[in-house]
């Protein structure tokens, strides 16, 4: 989606959402959770990471309830996420009217909202009219759902959707193992014959976008990691949506063991890709978390973002974190305006990212 999309989306939500959040009763948890689901709506619209985050505790609902057909409401820019997990039946776009009425008419047992702020998500899960309601309680829009779940920053955010399914499934105490995005076995055999042309000894991916511009590290300093890995016989891939593909074109220039697949590839088909990688090598982003998912290693370079909240748990994932003073600064999804430039990403330099590169892959 874009920027200017979404910016006009958050301003609807605050002048709009709210008045309209107010005009509904509240719900009351006067409900009990049955013994038995049969049909269940989880709402994310949003980014790419909190889709990839939200699929664990989908799995663990679907544990305690293996007949419930689970339904996603998701956008565009994230929907395609849930069709890699076995888990979501049917995925409806929430930036489609049509859909959206459907979802509204549709009949659930439950309704889970796995929006954290925008009132809006909310408004769509009352209108469901389903019996049970689940949702965030970080505003006026937690008089919406019979249980209102408290949202704290601190908390990862796979444990803050862990929290939503809680009310129906029992406390849960789990840790999240990967790969559990599931790729297609004819996508894996299609991708695997893509990369036949890579004869190095291992590849690791870069990926130089970013929702916001204080995230991106800089193409010229991903252009310095890639041509050292090629010097070390390592292939590299860039990867990235149609938005990327000129940093990807300044990150390839002159290198001759470099693919640059920005813009050529669909969401899933970089999955798939990510999946045959030795290492993907990113800021704080949504392709971050699917390569957590799909279960390659990581290094993160951490800057605006609240690490404790987003970065990828385990020994196999590695952050880089200068922790400036004024970092992290984003909350909620909104990052102010960097006054200095996101200094705290110009601060990671090239040879550093290089070094832990080298001991992850060689390790």
């Amino acid at each position: 989606m874009r920027p200017d999309r979404i910016a006009f989306l958050k301003l609807l939500d605050r002048i709009l959402g709210k008045v309209a959040a107010s005009l509904f009763l509240p719900s009351r948890n006067s409900k009990r959770v049955p013994s038995t689901l049969k049909q269940v709506l989880f709402i994310r619209p949003g980014g790419i990471g909190d889709a990839v985050l939200l699929l664990p505790a989908i799995s663990e609902l679907k544990k305690v309830y293996p007949g419930a057909v689970v339904d996603v409401l998701a956008e565009k820019r994230n929907g395609s996420v849930f069709s890699l997990s076995p888990d979501v039946a049917r995925i409806w776009r929430y930036d489609n009217p049509t859909e959206l009425f459907m979802v509204i008419r549709n009949v659930y047992d439950v309704v889970i909202d796995a929006e954290q702020w925008h009132r809006l998500s909310a408004i769509v899960a009352k209108m469901t009219q389903a019996p049970l309601s689940v949702g965030y309680a970080t505003n006026e829009r937690g008089n919406l759902f019979t249980h209102a779940i408290p949202y704290l920053q601190d908390d990862y955010e796979a444990d803050s959707f862990l929290h939503l399914v809680e009310p129906l499934t029992g406390k849960l105490s789990i840790d999240i193992r990967e790969p559990f995005l599931v790729i297609p076995g004819d996508l894996t055999k299609k991708v695997q014959k893509l990369l036949t042309m890579i004869s190095a000894k291992k590849i690791v991916a870069l990926f130089p976008g970013g929702s916001i511009r204080e995230r991106r590290w800089g193409n010229n300093r991903f252009h310095l990691v890639a041509r050292d890995l090629e010097k070390q016989g390592y292939a590299v891939i860039i990867i990235g949506d149609s938005s990327d593909r000129e940093a990807g074109s300044e990150i390839a220039a002159d290198l001759q063991n470099v693919i640059d697949f920005c813009g050529r590839l669909s969401l899933v088909e970089t999955a798939a890709v990510l999946k045959e990688s030795s290492l993907l090598i990113t800021g704080d982003s949504g392709m971050m978390h699917i390569g957590f998912g799909v279960g390659i290693k990581t290094l993160s370079l951490f800057g605006p973002g609240i690490e404790k909240k987003w970065a990828p748990r385990g020994p196999a994932h590695v952050v880089m974190n200068k922790h400036l003073p004024c970092s992290p600064c984003t909350k909620f999804g909104y990052t102010p305006r960097c006054k200095i430039n996101a200094e705290c990403m110009k601060r990671i330099s090239a040879e550093e990212v290089l070094e832990k590169a080298l001991e992850m892959l060689e390790g």
